[in-house]
């Protein structure tokens, strides 16, 4: 017989057993789950498919030669990328990058130590020795020849390398070895060309040589390494993971050996470019908080910011504000560099307003420019007021064309009227009126007896003196049939 004790106990049990079955099922559930997502991924992303070791080995082993063909291919690409970069020509220099063949020895240069073949690897090596002599001797020529006055912004972008372009090269040639080991070929390389710009940074280090601007030369040759050796590597990684055919096995410790030295070459490639990466993130964090301090601080009544100049510095920045209008108060100017104080450290605001002249001369230009400018609106704005009065002067000088219609209404006996504002010259006394006054002739009808036109002309005189507000009116009047008889009746 069951106590109520013992029937609590199973149930106890029962729940228990059910709680645990759940469990079990949830975590059966969840890592089946985990087992086909991690399925799907590892189909979605796998690399093993269609690769064909064999004939990529094949094929970029017959791109890493730099002679006859590949040679003239590669100069007449180095010529237009300097074209591009003298016109700074952006569509130009992508050209030139498209037509390149450089990528042929860099991949061969990451292939061969892939597979450890080391004739290859010595063969790669030479012919990207020959493209980057040919490559800089021949734009350093160019240079030297067609000079230019200031470098333009594409030779200039290509001079300060960062972490970022470490990226582009590494990730490029992950594409572009990934591309070349397809089945299918695509346009892949002609992108990865582009994107990890071969071509320019050999046209900057050649004008860096041949104008003797040895900044511009180092900086452009490191980027130049960067890319290459970044892409190589990229090359070196994904022919490791696919498993190309090995050329030659070595042992065990001068693999190590060569791995060491592999991270020590990426580390000693990727610190310079990190340092000068902190530098453009501490440049742009110090050019937005300043832009911030210019937009929500400076402003002053009828006075206008027209160049602003923002020098980041080691030591001390400046910020240069040329503004025209009202001069701004000394106390205005302290304010201001007082809340940039707080805003960015060792940062001096310095204002030219007004007629200042001191300062960078290209501020001085601006100065003259502005002044000059400001001449010639205030000159042409003069002629504009003077032509506007005129024409309202004009305006009020003309007769209303509604008068003929009032005088129509009011003296239906004329028949015909010619009226304006005319200039009076007594020629014998040489005396000329003051300004033109007004003038009206009438014709009225035959049926007008003669006592009575000079008292119509009166009343006519006396009104449109009233209705046009002048001092006086002159009227003259002769009779029609006058006119007619003597053939000068005017045409209506």
């Amino acid at each position: 017989m069951l106590t109520p004790e013992s029937d609590s106990s199973n149930s106890s049990q029962s729940t228990a057993d059910k709680t645990d079955q759940v469990s079990t099922n949830l975590k059966s559930g969840f890592k089946g789950f985990i087992q086909a997502v991690g399925d799907f991924l590892k189909d979605r992303l796998s690399i093993l498919d269609n690769a064909q070791p064999e004939k990529t080995i094949e094929g970029i082993s017959q791109d890493i030669d730099f002679k006859g063909f590949n040679l003239w291919i590669l100069i007449v690409a180095i010529l237009i990328a300097s074209v591009g970069l003298n016109a700074n020509s952006t569509a130009v220099v992508v050209g030139a990058m498209l037509i390149s063949p450089l990528m042929g020895p860099i991949m061969g240069l990451g292939l061969s130590i892939g597979i450890n073949d080391f004739v290859m690897l010595k063969r790669s090596l030479r012919n990207l020795g020959i493209a980057v002599a040919v490559s800089i001797v021949t734009s350093a020529l160019f240079f030297f020849l067609i000079p230019l006055d200031d470098a333009s912004s594409e030779l200039l972008a290509r001079t300060k390398p960062d972490i970022r372009d470490v990226f582009i090269a590494f990730f490029g040639g992950f594409a572009g070895i990934l591309a070349g080991s397809r089945r299918e070929k695509n346009n892949v390389i002609p992108g990865v060309a582009i994107a990890t710009a071969l071509m320019p940074p050999l046209c900057t280090a050649g004008y860096g040589l041949g104008t003797l601007q040895f900044s511009y030369f180092i900086g452009a040759t490191y980027l130049f390494l960067i890319n290459a050796f970044f892409i190589a590597l990229a090359a070196v990684l994904v022919t490791r993971y696919l498993k190309f055919p090995i050329k030659t096995f070595i042992d065990k410790q001068t693999e190590t050996k060569a791995k060491r030295w592999l991270i020590i070459t990426v580390i000693i490639m990727i610190i310079p470019a990190s340092v000068i990466f902190i530098g453009v993130v501490k440049d742009t964090i110090f050019l937005r908080k300043v832009n911030l301090f210019i937009a929500e601080n400076i402003s002053y009544e009828d006075a206008a910011i027209v160049k602003t100049e923002i020098i980041p510095t080691d030591t001390i920045s400046y910020v240069d504000l040329v503004i025209f209008g009202e001069t701004i108060p000394e106390k205005t100017i302290q304010n201001w560099q007082r809340i940039l104080n707080t805003t960015v450290e060792n940062t001096k605001l310095r204002i030219f307003q007004g007629s200042e002249k001191k300062g960078l001369p290209e501020v001085e230009k601006l100065v003259d420019m502005f002044t000059s400018s400001q001449s010639e609106i205030l000159s042409k704005e003069d002629k504009i007021r003077f032509l506007e009065e005129r024409i309202v002067n004009l305006e009020k000088e003309e007769l209303p064309k509604s008068l003929l219609e009032e005088i129509k209404i009011n003296y239906p006996e004329l028949e015909l009227i010619k009226m304006g504002r005319m200039i009076y010259a007594d020629l014998k006394e040489n005396q000329t009126g003051d300004k033109p006054k007004p003038s009206v002739y009438v014709w009225w009808s035959a049926t007008v007896a003669d006592s009575v036109i000079e008292l119509k002309n009166n009343q006519l005189k006396k009104w449109l003196e009233v209705r046009l507000d002048e001092d006086t009116v002159d009227v003259s009047s002769l009779r029609l049939h006058i006119i007619e008889d003597n053939s000068k009746k005017p045409k209506k």
